[in-house]
């Protein structure tokens, strides 16, 4: 009797360590380091090698952090963003829950040349901002502020170029 009971508990406690471990791989449940974003320097340069921009990013490489993206924010200065890394290239949609300033979503294939563009506006005052669809292909996705983009003369076929600090990707 005492053996079916330790063997039971046994059975119960890996089971519940192994449904943790596989919530905070997924993004989650909160890790001791989650929200520690890394940083990079994402220059992007057109087809003749000519530079454009710089811009200093947060990197948002889990499923969590991702999830959560600028909406902490409550301004973002011009040469800053975030840098979304997914772990491959795919057709993502992002929207713009909780956001407090328009921006710019840049969808970057995996050979890091711009696939397409959009300005998204600020949320009205009855808006969330999450039915606020910005779809687009990409492994890579950066923000910066609404308006950057153009102000720097980048287009969809220009290309980028990261270097990672830290704990970035």
């Amino acid at each position: 009797m005492a053996d079916t009971r330790a063997t039971a508990a046994i059975g119960g406690l890996t089971a519940l360590l192994l449904v943790g471990a596989l919530a905070v791989q997924a993004g989650f449940v909160p890790t001791p380091w989650a929200d520690q974003y890394g940083e990079a320097t994402v220059t992007i340069s057109d087809e003749s090698g000519e530079r454009l921009a710089v811009v200093q990013t947060e990197v948002a490489d889990t499923n969590r952090e991702r999830r959560i993206g600028l909406s902490k924010h409550d301004s973002l200065d011009d040469g800053h963003g975030m840098l979304f890394v997914h772990d491959s290239e795919g057709q993502h949609t992002y929207i713009m829950p909780n956001m407090s300033f328009g921006i710019d979503i840049v969808y970057v294939g995996s050979d890091k040349r711009i696939n397409e563009i959009h300005e998204a506006r600020k949320p009205g005052p009855n808006e969330d901002g999450g039915s606020m669809e910005y779809p687009g292909r990409g492994k890579y996705v950066l923000e910066v502020p609404k308006g950057y983009m153009a102000d720097n003369n980048v287009t969809e076929g220009d290309r980028i170029e990261i270097e990672y600090h830290g704990n970035g990707s």
